[in-house]
């Protein structure tokens, strides 16, 4: 799979602590979304999850890949990876989905309604994106990852300091999952962790499972899916 590259032993992926938004989404209405910071017990989430990462790095190096979300940045900041922190590279294309520019609570509680009905991955809100549009710019991250892997002085781990939706359809694009899986995956919870982890065989595991709102396979597609009634 990723014969010739000096590929990581590890990606980790965190989302972010809990955000003021998180705790308050009026917020959203007077504070754009990529200014919007940790609450203290977000910094403390993140702090716990840095001592957990830590650990697992046991002294080797890790280069980072950063949204350049507010909230992304403080969480960085929290983990203190210290000197295991080999390079930060600010990564747009690993942002949270744009859903508009000051959220109107009114307006964006109808949208989500109607995002619920439509579904996550194809909905578009009417002043951002879709899931869909997340998973190409993802795509398009993962073609620079292989770049920076072909150096031979990579850094053993990678890690991405992210947000929830992200994480998820990073994973849906690496490993392949159908649009009606992504479909029944919940958000990773704040400051909640995930690796992928290279086997023998040259190809990535992903360490703990997504939980799922409702059970569906990895390879399920729309023809699986209940008829629509119209």
């Amino acid at each position: 799979m990723l014969g010739g590259m000096s590929a990581p032993a590890r990606i980790f992926m965190i989302r972010h602590g809990q955000s003021a938004a998180n705790a308050d989404t009026s917020i959203y209405n007077r504070v754009p979304d990529y200014r919007i910071p940790l609450t203290e017990l977000g910094v403390e989430q993140a702090r716990a999850a840095g001592e957990e990462l830590r650990k697992k790095l046991d002294g080797e190096p890790v280069c980072v890949y950063v949204s350049p979300y507010l909230r992304a940045y403080q969480t960085l900041e929290a983990l203190n990876l210290g000197n295991l922190t080999e390079r930060v590279i600010e990564e747009p294309r690993l942002r949270e989905q744009d859903w508009a520019n000051f959220q109107i609570a009114g307006d964006i509680g109808d949208q989500k309604e109607l995002r619920n009905l439509y579904g996550h991955f194809f909905y578009r809100f009417r002043e951002g994106e879709s899931g869909s549009d997340v998973f190409d710019r993802i795509s398009s991250f993962m073609e620079t990852l292989y770049r920076h892997w072909e150096k031979p002085d990579y850094a053993p781990n990678t890690l991405l300091v992210t947000h929830g939706l992200t994480m998820r359809l990073f994973c849906m694009r690496w490993f392949h999952w159908s649009v009606e899986y992504f479909e029944s995956l919940n958000n990773p919870g704040n400051a909640a962790l995930r690796t992928l982890i290279l086997n023998d065989q040259g190809k990535y595991d992903l360490d703990a499972p997504f939980s799922q709102w409702v059970q569906r396979s990895t390879d399920e597609t729309v023809l699986n899916a209940p008829p629509m009634a119209f």
